[in-house]
């Protein structure tokens, strides 16, 4: 596992089930309520500050996704779409990386042909059955729970990247 992750420079992830805990939540007047994790958020931008590339490819569309996926200053944000092979493929191909230089965090069987493709892939601790049984590490935390900062730090640590990022967040200008 060491060299699969030694060689990640892009971390792509679902959502639903994922950076949130597979609820959608409706309000009476029609609009979607969403959980995020802090936790994930800051991993992400541990991610970011080790220089990796981070995405999201989801079926469904929201407006939330995109907000929360702007805050974080995300690379990717694809959505909608059913047949998530097509957009990894124009991802992998756009950033010029190859497929065992990129980590997929998934939950369900729209993601098993990514994570068929991917050099590390990931399921949640909530994720489908037939997804785990394919992916190369299941995470102890749910999604939503932190499943998605449980794997940025396994990557960070294993790239001897973790403490460098961690003693730069002191240099770094939040906004």
């Amino acid at each position: 596992m060491r060299q699969k992750i030694s060689k990640v420079k892009m971390i792509l992830m679902d959502v639903d089930g994922v950076l949130t805990n597979g609820e959608i939540i409706y309000t009476s007047s029609g609009d979607e309520l969403k959980i995020f994790n802090v936790q994930d958020g800051m991993g992400i931008t541990l991610a970011h500050l080790a220089g990796l590339k981070t995405g999201i490819i989801t079926g469904r569309m929201s407006a939330l996704v995109e907000r929360r996926a702007h805050e974080l200053k995300m690379d990717i944000v694809s959505q909608g779409n059913f047949n998530k092979l097509p957009e990894y493929e124009r991802v992998i191909r756009d950033f010029e990386l190859k497929d065992e230089e990129v980590c997929y965090i998934g939950d369900d069987v729209l993601d098993l042909p990514i994570l068929k493709r991917v050099g590390f892939s990931v399921a949640v601790a909530n994720a489908r059955d037939e997804v785990k049984a394919v992916c190369d590490y299941v995470t102890s935390a749910q999604g939503g729970k932190g499943a998605v900062r449980e794997v940025i730090d396994r990557i960070l640590k294993w790239q001897n990247k973790l403490h460098e990022v961690i003693d730069r967040l002191s240099e770094q200008p939040f906004d």
